[in-house]
């Protein structure tokens, strides 16, 4: 969420830079062998989405993020243009929209009788989603006022729509149901950015809500902390934290999950734990694991017990930090969860394409985002982003290109808002509104419905 339509344009040098630095073939081919992202179907009737993008990751060693940060220590990032060396070719609506990567847990809630097991399914679910950001050190294209995307999988059982509902400050807003008409996924989020002079903090401020319909139980929550370190020199590296507290409204019970910060040695890096606890607040269960691994559960009792014996002889499991290591540094994590026996799996990161580096770490789902099938373009909103130049450039390797229609697409929307300011004309949402959520009794954007009516003859020209 870098760019900005009150940005100086002062950094266009080194946007055009990133052009000269490359020799990428704008015609590549694209590694699924189908021309423009078309799908083939398999013989069971399901479409199989692309494995790959159309060119390759392009390699940001040459550039240096420092000459355009070093003004902006402990300021809000907003603001400020960064050149798309930087990015990576997904719209930040489509980055929320990896939330339903792991939708099987969301399914898994449903079926579930026992309220505990629930609240198991739902936290899983809460950590899955912010799984897919491992690694990922590109910024999104933040989006366009009035951007949105769509996007319907039915071998998946959703369908989901997001749209840009402010530009300062940035505010996403998106709605997800089930084709099963048996959950609701909704919510609204405002990053904001903070420079700490070799650190990024991303506080992702907003609402999320899950609406179980089958169980008459709704549950809401906030994402982590995250964090990427070594933006000025050395290798990039990204950690969550802060607590998370996911309350069943229905029932009153609690789960509060705690993302630990890396620390002086790195032992913490990656560490979730937390439990779950009943409206009398007596904790039900345990929950422990990484984000970027796995998430276990057990009963307390068990847990206590195994951390008393951990401790008595745990001298010799400790981490041994090498010497001149800060926090700084990029940590080498020598160990992985230590299960406790008799735990129960809730949740496994899914193993990302074996070209997934060549593809700015994107997993098999993010691969698939962008993807504009044959005959598509005829029935997507003119707002949607796979329709947005600047990332369709990117994404096939067309730098130059791709820079200058950032420029001209910020352009674009520096001169409509001129000209809404001039004849004193407010910008209007389509397809969310400014509430209450009914939950938190906290202010939300809420879905206004009809979106996939496709009736889309307002719908603003912003690209």
């Amino acid at each position: 969420g870098f760019d900005s339509d009150n940005s100086s344009g002062d950094f266009s040098e080194a946007n055009h830079k990133v052009a000269e630095m490359l020799d990428l073939d704008p015609h590549q081919s694209n590694r699924t062998g189908k021309h423009n992202g078309e799908s083939e179907i398999q013989e069971n009737g399901i479409k199989r989405h692309r494995t790959s993008l159309p060119a390759p990751m392009f390699s940001r060693s040459d550039f240096s993020v420092w000459s355009i940060l070093k003004k902006c220590i402990g300021l809000e990032l907003s603001k400020i243009t960064m050149p798309i060396v930087f990015n990576e070719p997904l719209s930040f609506l489509q980055r929320i929209t990896e939330y339903m990567e792991h939708i099987y847990l969301i399914n898994k809630a449903c079926s579930h009788a026992d309220p505990l097991e629930r609240m198991q399914a739902v936290a899983a679910f809460a950590v899955s989603a912010v799984a897919s950001q491992w690694e990922r050190t590109g910024k999104p294209f933040n989006p366009l006022l009035g951007e949105t995307y769509e996007l319907t999988r039915e071998d998946l059982g959703f369908r989901f729509i997001s749209e840009q509902v402010s530009h300062h400050p940035p505010i996403s807003a998106f709605y997800s149901e089930g084709l099963n008409k048996d959950f609701i996924f909704h919510g609204s989020i405002y990053p904001k950015l903070k420079f700490w002079g070799k650190s990024i903090e991303a506080e992702p401020r907003g609402t999320i809500t899950l609406e179980l319909l089958k169980h008459n139980e709704a549950y809401t929550w906030t994402n982590p902390t995250c964090c990427v370190h070594n933006v000025i020199i050395g290798k990039l590296w990204l950690e969550q934290y802060g607590t998370v507290e996911i309350v069943n409204h229905s029932t009153g019970d609690k789960c509060v999950l705690n993302f630990k910060p890396c620390g002086l040695f790195g032992k913490e890096l990656h560490r979730v734990e937390g439990y779950i606890q009943d409206k009398n607040r007596k904790k039900l269960c345990v929950i422990y694991g990484k984000w970027t691994e796995c998430l276990w559960c057990t009963d307390p009792t068990t847990y206590e017990t195994y951390k008393k014996n951990e401790k008595r002889g745990g001298e010799q499991k400790k981490l041994k930090p090498e010497s001149g290591s800060t926090a700084d540094d990029m940590p080498e994590v020598q160990d992985t969860v230590q299960f406790i026996p008799g735990s129960k799996l809730l949740w496994r990161i899914n193993c990302r394409p074996p070209n997934s580096s060549q593809m700015y770490n994107f997993t098999s789902f993010a691969v698939s985002l962008n993807e504009l099938e044959k005959g598509m373009e005829a029935i997507l909103a003119p707002t949607d982003c796979r329709l947005r130049p600047d990332i369709r450039n990117m994404e096939n390797g067309n730098m130059d290109v791709a820079s200058k229609e950032k420029e001209r697409l910020e352009e674009k929307q520096r001169a409509a808002r001129k000209e809404r300011a001039k004849d004193e004309v407010e910008w209007h949402t389509r397809w969310f509104h400014q509430g209450t959520n009914p939950y938190t009794g906290t202010s939300d954007w809420l879905y206004s419905g009809g979106y996939f009516d496709r009736n889309f003859s307002d719908c603003p020209d912003i690209y």
